[in-house]
């Protein structure tokens, strides 16, 4: 099939659609890993998310995590934030210095709280400060889903083509079956977005609506 005069959104509808591609599927006992939701990215005009699937990506997520606790599955919260020399952003916090910069969201700081819309229960879920796209570069992460002998992560917030891709990629492989709920990451602009999805799906994770998610947390 000819995809040059495509759209990323078309391109990903069709590979999407294809009845042959093989998923890897559900497993036994997943886990939710709910990555960066957070005011640098959702609340400013600077850094409000641009593109997601569904306006109600919050309100989806928030159902989704409720339902996990109720199953009494691990949920998990990232963020991103850094000291105020920057130290701890590596060689990642040289390339620019301005005030919208990765390495300028600080410890404290309204831009590294979570989103006001997302329910988070701090006395039962995991909530870690990553430093890296992936949420399983140097956290315990991957401790976690041990103890909980999880062989499934099921991936929400965003962005879709730096954190969720990054995070599908190691929870691969480490090898779990990794879901992406469509309507639940978001990106800077639809063209980064689909295209991403693509690639996961293609590769890395099954991408899937967020009723089949909710169907299997049932």
């Amino acid at each position: 099939m000819e995809l040059s005069n495509k759209t990323a959104r078309e391109i990903f509808e069709i590979v999407k659609a294809n009845p042959t591609r093989a998923k890897f599927g559900f497993g036994k006992k997943a886990a939710i890993v709910n990555i960066d939701i957070q005011k640098a990215y959702t609340c400013t005009d600077e850094f409000k998310t641009a593109y997601e699937t569904d306006p109600n990506q919050i309100q989806y997520i928030n159902q989704i995590n409720e339902l996990a606790r109720a199953k009494k599955l691990p949920v998990v919260f990232t963020y991103v934030a850094y000291m105020d020399s920057a130290e701890d952003a590596g060689i990642w916090g040289t390339r620019t210095n301005t005030e919208d910069s990765l390495q300028n969201i600080k410890f404290g700081s309204r831009r590294a709280e979570f989103d006001d819309r997302l329910v988070v229960d701090k006395k039962v879920d995991v909530i870690y400060c990553k430093k890296m796209p992936s949420p399983f570069f140097e956290t315990p992460l991957q401790s976690l889903l041990v103890w909980h002998q999880i062989d499934t992560v099921i991936l929400t917030g965003g962005s879709t083509s730096g954190c969720i891709r990054s995070a599908a990629v190691d929870s691969l492989s480490r090898g779990y079956r990794t879901i992406v709920p469509e309507e639940c990451v978001a990106d800077k602009h639809e063209s980064y977005h689909f295209a991403n999805l693509t690639d996961i799906t293609l590769k890395y994770a099954d991408v899937v609506s967020v009723k089949e998610v909710i169907e299997y947390l049932k």
